[in-house]
């Protein structure tokens, strides 16, 4: 046992052992295993289980499927007296989802259903749990992402078949979708736009490509809640890059300075530099990572990056330079099979 203190908590989602790895973050980078917590019993594996963590990380919730046809979500309750997080619900979704995310508030469930091509709203109780279904709705194919703006006054969501964002309008007082004008905004065809991430200050909107490894920079009006014309596209692809791409995580470091991107097939990581003015990027370097990278998150604090290998059945901790951006990695750590989600939380 680390006799460093802790400053964060480490949730991994393993879908092919359907169950949660939960460990302790250091404030050396060491992570320390608290245990596992089973998803469900008896596993149903090859299903893609997704995180998300409600805005005061009070709540985290892991959607799955318990069986064909049989989404669910786990609301979990966290706290820092508790070393593994406690199941409070298990709840039935309007559709299976790739992307899960609250609103900014903690009320509602957001949800991109890839298989269902929609996106879907769940209430939220007082007691975290997820409730009923407030809407659904049709999209172009294999919706991946949801995400409500800073404000939480609009939604943006991606179709990754379609090559579209979608703009939307979001009621916090009832959680309900209405398209903004313009409703969409096409992207590069057949880039495959996957997952969003927005700039610490609102003013810019990253999108990764998941089938041409592209990033698009979007200018974002926050008054507004609209996507404007790209000011930057450029890769995220290793320079020495050769096969077929499968672009998957973005994450903006928490001061807005730094970006980085995974990429399964190469089993890279990429970080970039972020100009503090226009938000452009400038690539810094690529690094190999553990095979076939999913997802990763970074600490609150913006000083650990920790990625999971979805062939590698392991994370690995990056320590990341504070003015310079580059990662060292540090430690690799096994999991449970088949990681597909990182959800890091910041310690009192």
């Amino acid at each position: 046992m680390s006799k460093v203190p802790a400053i964060a908590r480490v949730y991994v989602a393993n879908s092919g052992t359907q169950d949660l790895s939960v460990f302790e973050l250091a404030a050396d980078g060491a992570l320390v295993n608290s245990g596992t917590v089973p998803i469900q019993r008896p596993a149903v594996t090859g299903r893609s289980i997704v995180l998300a963590l409600s805005p005061d990380a009070s709540f985290l919730y892991a959607g799955y499927a318990s069986g064909p046809d049989q989404p669910r979500v786990a609301s979990f309750s966290l706290a820092p007296s508790m070393p593994l997080p406690l199941r409070v619900a298990d709840t039935p979704l309007a559709n299976s989802v790739a992307y899960l995310a609250t609103d900014r508030s903690g009320r509602f469930l957001l949800g991109a259903s890839y298989a269902g091509n929609q996106v879907i709203v769940h209430a939220i109780d007082t007691n975290g749990a997820v409730a009923g279904v407030r809407q659904v709705v049709t999209t172009e194919s294999k919706a991946h992402c949801i995400l409500p703006d800073p404000s939480n006054r609009h939604v943006l969501h991606t179709s990754l078949g379609g090559d579209l964002v979608y703009q939307r309008l979001f009621d916090a007082g009832s959680g309900l979708l209405t398209p903004n004008e313009p409703p969409s905004v096409r992207v590069r065809a057949n880039s495959g736009p996957r997952f969003l991430c927005f700039a610490p200050n609102a003013r810019v909107v990253y999108l990764i490509g998941e089938l041409d490894g592209s990033i698009t920079v979007f200018p974002f009006n926050a008054e507004r809640g609209l996507l404007g014309e790209p000011l930057q596209i450029t890769s995220a692809l290793p320079p020495e890059f050769a096969g077929t791409i499968w672009a998957a995580d973005i994450h903006v470091r928490p001061d807005g300075r730094f970006l980085y991107v995974c990429e399964r097939t190469s089993s890279t990581l990429s970080a970039f530099s972020v100009n503090p003015d226009s938000g452009a990027l400038t690539r810094i370097v690529s690094y190999a990572t553990v095979k076939q990278p999913r997802a990763f998150d970074i600490d609150p604090g913006g000083r650990f990056l920790v990625c999971s290998g979805q062939l590698a059945n392991a994370v690995i901790v990056y320590a990341i330079h504070p003015e310079l951006g580059t990662l060292t990695p540090l430690a690799e750590y096994p999991v449970g099979g088949n990681p597909t989600w990182v959800s890091i939380v910041a310690r009192d």
